[in-house]
């Protein structure tokens, strides 16, 4: 029996051994529901926005969330060594 901390550990080393876009982009449709994909997908995009200076009102309009959401988001940017500005960095 494989519990979920080794699991995670396992996907989490998957998902960065592959730089094939097409395999990760199957994978990530075949694992995760199609709701699951939407709000992983808002969750970057709000991300992304909030780099670009985006207001939080406007995001939220935009992508249909919560300003409860959007705000997590914003304090995990301005956080220290923030793997989200880490990941950003990588698409700029």
């Amino acid at each position: 029996m494989i519990d979920k901390e080794t699991a995670w550990n396992e996907l989490v080393a998957s998902l960065t051994t592959t730089s094939d876009q097409e395999l990760m982009d199957s994978f990530l449709k075949s694992i995760l529901t199609e709701y699951e994909i939407d709000e992983v997908a808002k969750r970057w995009a709000l991300v992304r926005l909030l780099d670009k200076g985006v207001s939080q009102r406007t995001i939220a309009k935009n992508l249909g969330l919560s300003l409860c959401k959007i705000t997590r988001g914003s304090k995990e940017l301005k956080r220290e060594k923030s793997p989200f500005v880490q990941m950003i960095k990588m698409h700029r």
